[in-house]
């Protein structure tokens, strides 16, 4: 089984889910937060070493170390291939911050995109905008004008709408 199908199957299995799956993100979300907490005071969006390694520097096992790059990897500038990760593979990946930001609040992940570290990064304006722009991008805009109850049935038999098309 590799890295990525033991992330998989601790974070989002059905069957996981109860003590086990809240102990583990329990466990996973602030170690989480911590990377984050150091890779933006770094002010660097580069990712590179020894997956064993990078897990070992950041204290957390392996599995979550994949599960933290499988998070991140629709925001990546190059793509990397999760499910062939393995503790000796050589991680080398970077993005930016608007991109990491945006997946953050697409994610609905409030611990992350509200870390004080992004203020370093980022105005206080520059946030407000990022984070519009990602919730704006998320809104569904229909495409035809909702007909009225009221108004004249678009098929046009002259009768009221709510009389004749609604009811069929």
């Amino acid at each position: 089984m590799t890295l990525y199908e033991k992330w998989s199957q601790k974070a989002y299995d059905d069957q996981a889910q109860g003590q086990a799956n809240q102990k583990l993100w329990s466990e996973y979300l602030p170690l989480e937060q911590k990377f984050y907490e150091k890779l933006l005071e770094s002010k660097e969006l580069k990712i590179s070493g020894k997956l064993s390694e990078l897990a070992k520097q950041n204290k957390m096992p392996v599995e979550y170390f994949c599960g933290l790059l499988d998070g991140i990897k629709e925001a990546l500038n190059e793509p990397l291939d999760i499910e062939s990760l393995t503790k000796d593979s050589e991680v080398n990946v970077s993005t930016e911050f608007d991109k990491l930001y945006k997946k953050m609040v697409e994610y609905k992940a409030e611990h992350l995109y509200s870390l004080p570290q992004w203020k370093n990064i980022f105005s206080e304006e520059r946030l407000k905008e990022l984070y519009l722009e990602q919730k704006r991008s998320a809104t569904i805009t229909r495409d035809s004008v909702k007909i009225g109850r009221n108004e004249p049935c678009p098929c046009g038999s002259g009768k009221k709408y709510k009389i004749c098309c609604a009811l069929k």
